[in-house]
């Protein structure tokens, strides 16, 4: 229940304040205790925040559907043509034809030139004592993994990465996408659609290539599913794969401890991967559409009314996580949220992992101690997801 003090016409939660972006996890909690089931003016949605209903949301999809979209703020024509935008038996479909597509690229495939990549961008940023590591290096690294597994022309590769940070952004004012956001999706559509009419002619032995020719049954994936789906993958790979190893990074310059631990022991870095991907996930919010009438926490939630389910707040939920404030990579927490859950988990999950411990094992091996330069970041203005724009950091130890 809600304190005398605070009630539900008197507390707001605004997923586009560039204050929530900056930090969400005070409203977050406020909205686990007090607000569990919250209908939410700014996105008109249901806000849901505790780890054992957003888990339930993601594990029933016959009442929290994703066929309108998963993304707070949807693109137009997007919806039901991809794995994060349908549900059975459309989505199995092309979950079994996709991920039939990324199988033939075993996971050590990309080992070779993710080292590759992080000694490349290491060299630039080898003579400078202070560095911006989203710009200069994360970002640098995942554009570079991406167009090596679709085989993507690299004179187009700035572009590529500059529409698809825009792609994830949402106008804060508005509440909603900008045209220069809704520009930025249609030129990756028909980036990517160019791809597709190029690789039917002439096809290899890269992913955009198995997408294409990947069968099961007869059935194969649709043009326009190959396209929303490359397009998809580029937004969601920059962003969220960029936008975590920017979180990563952070988390080990807050955490100088967990760092120097991670310096001296490698193999530690695979824990705090997950620790990391609960803590401080990139992918933050998603949605669903209701089906049914569904009772939550004294509220009757509408067949038709949009629910938005707060990953980045399940995970710091102390109901499943004790002392879920508090940045520990030996905790190993189990069933974290931080690549979502049910049937729409993250296809794509441990290539990302295996991407980010590569990276990490290179990177503090140059770079072994580092600290902020800036006390306050810059955040992406996302209703989905949460990464800062820059991350300067200096090498050595900080002052004092």
């Amino acid at each position: 229940m809600a304190s005398d003090s605070l009630t539900a016409d008197r507390f707001r939660f605004d997923p586009y304040s560039p204050a929530n972006d900056a930090d969400p996890f005070p409203a977050y909690k406020v909205l686990r205790d007090d607000f569990p089931a919250f209908w939410c003016e700014e996105a008109g949605m249901w806000v849901l925040s505790r780890y054992d209903d957003v888990l339930a949301a993601l594990t029933n999809w016959r009442t929290y559907s994703s066929a309108k979209g998963n993304l707070v703020d949807e693109f137009p024509g997007r919806a039901g043509s991809t794995l994060g935008s349908s549900d059975p038996p459309r989505h199995d479909r092309l979950h079994s034809l996709i991920q039939s597509a990324m199988t033939k690229r075993a996971l050590d495939h990309i080992l070779e030139p993710a080292r590759a990549s992080v000694a490349a961008h290491l060299a630039e940023i080898e003579g400078k004592n202070s560095f911006d590591f989203v710009s200069e290096f994360g970002s640098k690294i995942t554009v570079d993994l991406l167009f090596y597994l679709f085989d993507m022309p690299r004179d187009q590769a700035e572009e590529v990465r500059d529409n698809a940070v825009l792609m994830v952004q949402t106008d804060a004012e508005t509440r909603q996408k900008s045209p220069e956001h809704l520009a930025a999706f249609q030129w990756m559509a028909d980036f990517a659609e160019r791809l597709v009419q190029e690789r039917k002619m002439n096809p290899g032995e890269d992913l955009l290539s198995n997408f294409i020719t990947a069968e099961i049954d007869g059935e194969k994936l649709l043009d326009k599913e190959v396209q929303l789906t490359v397009t998809t993958l580029i937004m969601a790979g920059i962003e969220s794969l960029s936008g975590f190893m920017g979180m990563f990074a952070l988390n080990l310059a807050d955490y100088p401890e967990a760092r120097r631990a991670l310096v001296a022991d490698p193999s530690l870095i695979p824990d705090a991967i997950e620790e990391s991907l609960r803590f401080n996930t990139s992918a933050q919010r998603f949605k669903r559409c209701l089906q049914v009438d569904t009772e939550l926490h004294g509220q009757t939630m509408k067949a038709g009314d949009f629910v938005m389910l707060c990953y980045g707040s399940a995970n710091r939920d102390e109901r499943q996580f004790a002392d879920p404030d508090t940045y520990d990579i030996t905790r190993r927490p189990k069933r974290h949220l931080g690549f979502g859950g049910g049937v729409h988990s993250c296809l794509g999950a441990m290539l990302a992992r295996v991407a980010c411990q590569v990276v990490f094992e290179e990177f503090l091996k140059a770079v072994p101690e580092f600290h902020r330069v800036d006390a306050e970041l810059s955040w992406v203005p996302s209703s989905n997801f949460r990464s800062p724009q820059a991350l300067w950091l200096r090498k050595g130890p900080a002052a004092g």
